[in-house]
């Protein structure tokens, strides 16, 4: 297939934008680089847009590898014609190929191959004819009890599951079908014979009847897991299934005006009717089924993987000494203390709920540790016992000012039995592993949860139901995306941090951190070339993206590409500054006139990006740090009542709304209709995850643990 052309026409780019970027990504570069440090090239294409062509052009490849494997099929069984396969080369979706290919596919044995088996084709293509005659007296030609076929009806019989395979595998009746559902597919559901109790939790869907194609992808995908559960009968049907047997019989069936009705045709009208609903509905309410989940699958991966991005690229607290709490009723509360950098100093046991005595005793050690490690925020852990561990800490007195979070824990429990915390903490048990987590978290999420797997994370909406291969895909390329677009320390980055800036990868990731535990700190970018098996490509690739904030020069410390270092070192030639200078005096940059640096290579984007860089030399593009707390008075789901209006936190977006923490260990649905005084079609128009807002209870069902709110207070 003409590769370039046919992605240029459907994501509606020029076709040199297309081939560049092809290019690009089959020389091995990533799609970060790319969009960062490619702009000449791709015409300023995003990253979405660069990733789109990834994706495209692997799907394309997949069709024509298809498409071979089909010909070689076609032509072992020695059945090839010109025509065919000129039809087969110029099919451009996989739907197309196969429709082709059916009549060719070895089969298992069908009702219609047993038919031919017995010798009854000959009689199926006389029936197709439909010419006038008595069918009883053709079928009797072909009776052979030898073979099964004992009387005129079972021949014709054969004849007709012949007959209805063939317009099963018509190209052109399969679009008919096909358009038909398009257009008047109905999804239903009912709840499955004995199970009206087992299922309560799906009971909004025991007779659910909409329009398949105008479904939303959660419903989609709440109905499938009903299926897949067992406790829903889930069907896609047309609404008016006469239509499409109508259309086929239009197709098949001969109709002569004002003569007699033609035996043989009668014959063909009931294949037709056979074949629609014994193959083709069934045959096309799979595809519809295939094609359903996989655009409800996209869409929830969308959502999560955009919530993933706003997780990771939450504002950080920075560099502070950190006491974190992993908060715990019957076992206590585990404490750790962490340096400025996140390492772990000290750790110990409270537990504040065992009695007044040892409520006490737990302040008292609190203010100690506060005191003892010049401590400067303090980190508990959102999960259970969160908010009364957040009123212990509330009864402390410190000497200076220290800020207390509530921080999400979700996660931590499989990062603190991950293979990573093993290694990272090989002495110490899984609490205070995941204390450790909470603490670092708070500080900085995006270098804590990239040791996480992103489907633990608990952001998704039905993440368990959709294609795994492609969700793992997709918020492969968002962490990616997140770490480039943040920058990465060169000499305090984990192995896991590391392995997600472009180019890098686990195995070189491990090499750096050995090289860095041997040798001491990285001095600038270049000796990242001393690293073993990280070659020139290697380091074309990730050396923008990572700062050596220590290093003798300054631009080690941007996202200036080395590659351009000699283009600034002349800007500054040519105001008479060293770079360093240039960097920190603003007026000394304003005198450049970048024009004059443009060349085949380096246009006016890229040296736009340098001046950036020049004027905020590596500035993290995440939000500033924001202070929340929630109301004093409701730490329980019993506080709640309705009309309170209360302070929370966004923290999951679907596509039906979102849900906020208000403080009571059980987030609240905000749904969609309750969102704003408008209608809002998708919530991240309007919140963002970890925003902090104002909602107002609804309704609070103690019973089913379920809470009901609304942004429009």
């Amino acid at each position: 297939m003409d590769y370039i052309n046919i992605i240029a026409s459907q994501l509606n780019l020029g076709a040199r934008q297309v081939e560049k970027t092809i290019e690009l990504l089959e020389q091995g570069a990533t799609v970060p680089f790319i969009a960062r440090y490619r702009k000449e090239a791709t015409g300023n294409l995003n990253e979405v847009m660069i990733a789109a062509i990834r994706d495209m052009l692997i799907k394309l490849k997949e069709i024509d590898k298809r498409r071979e494997s089909i010909i070689q099929s076609i032509e072992q069984q020695e059945k090839m014609t010109d025509e065919l396969r000129d039809k087969l080369l110029k099919a451009e979706t996989m739907t197309e190929l196969e429709d082709l290919y059916m009549p060719y596919k070895p089969k298992r044995k069908t009702r219609a191959s047993a038919a031919i088996e017995r010798g009854l084709q000959p009689l199926a293509e006389a029936l197709m004819k439909q010419y006038q005659c008595d069918v009883e007296t053709l079928a009797e030609k072909y009776i052979n009890p030898e073979n099964g076929v004992n009387n005129a009806d079972d021949a014709l019989a054969g004849a007709r599951d012949i007959i209805a395979e063939r317009v099963s595998e018509d190209l052109q009746a399969r679009n008919k079908v096909r358009n038909i559902f398009r257009r008047t597919a109905m999804l239903t559901s009912k709840v499955a014979r004995g199970k009206e109790e087992e299922a309560a939790k799906f009971k909004s869907w025991f007779d659910w009847k909409e329009n398949a194609m105008r479904a939303p992808s959660h419903r989609i995908l709440a109905l499938f897991r009903g299926e897949d559960e067992g406790m829903l009968s889930v069907k896609i049907q047309p609404e008016e299934e006469l239509q499409a047997v109508e259309a086929l019989e239009r197709q098949f069936v001969h109709v002569n005006a004002g003569r007699p009705a033609c035996q043989a045709s009668e014959q063909v009208s009931i294949a037709v009717k056979d074949s629609y609903k014994r193959l083709l509905a069934p045959q096309v309410e799979t595809e519809f089924r295939n094609l359903l989940k996989e655009k409800a699958d996209k869409e929830a991966i969308k959502v999560f993987a955009e919530n993933l991005r706003q997780l990771l690229l939450a504002a950080p607290l920075g560099q502070k000494r950190t006491l974190a709490i992993d908060p715990g009723f019957r076992t206590g509360c585990k404490v750790v203390c962490l340096d400025a950098q996140g390492q772990l100093i000290h750790n110990e046991t409270i537990y504040p709920f065992t009695s007044v005595r040892e409520e006490r005793a737990a302040v008292s050690k609190i203010e100690a540790l506060v005191e003892a490690f010049k401590i400067e925020a303090i980190a508990i852990g959102n999960g259970t016992a969160g908010r009364e561990t957040e009123e212990v800490v509330q009864r402390c007195r410190f000497k200076n000012k220290v800020i207390a979070i509530m921080v999400s824990e979700s996660g931590a429990s499989v990062y603190s039995a991950s293979e990573v915390a093993r290694r990272e903490f090989p002495d110490y048990d899984v609490t205070v592993r995941g204390a450790v987590s909470i603490g670092r978290r708070l500080m900085d999420p995006l270098s804590e949860l990239v040791k996480i797997d992103p489907k633990s994370i608990g952001v998704g909406q039905y993440q368990h139901d959709v294609d795994q291969k492609m969700l793992t895909a997709c918020l492969q390329d968002t962490v990616e995306s997140c770490v480039n677009s943040v920058g990465v320390e060169l000499n305090t980055a984990s192995a896991e941090l590391l392995s997600y800036v472009s180019g890098i990868g686990p195995a070189l990731a491990s090499k750096i951190v050995d090289y860095r535990n041997r040798n001491g700190a990285f001095n600038d970018r270049r000796e990242l070339m001393k690293v073993e098996r990280l070659g020139e490509k290697a380091f074309e690739q990730c050396a923008g993206f990572l700062r050596v904030r220590e290093s003798k020069n300054p631009l080690d410390r941007s996202a200036v590409h080395p590659e351009r270092y000699a283009l600034v070192q002349k800007m500054a030639n040519g105001v008479g500054a060293s770079v360093e200078q240039l960097m920190k005096d603003k007026e000394l940059r304003s005198k450049i006139d970048i024009r004059q640096f443009v060349s085949d290579d380096c246009g006016l984007p890229t040296l736009q990006d340098i001046m950036k860089e020049l004027e905020k030399p590596g500035l993290d593009p995440r939000a500033k740090f924001e202070i929340f707390e929630f109301d004093k008075n409701v730490s329980r789901i019993e506080d709640l009542q309705e009309g309170m209006v209360l302070p929370g936190i966004v923290t999951n977006i679907t596509a039906f709304g979102c849900f906020v923490d208000v403080g009571v260990h059980q987030d609240g649905l905000v749904h969609i209709s309750q969102m704003a005084n408008r209608r809002v079609n998708d919530p991240s128009e309007v919140v963002h995850l970890h925003q902090h807002v104002q909602v107002r209870v609804l309704e609070v069902d103690l019973k089913r643990h379920r809470i009901s709110l609304s942004l429009k207070v």
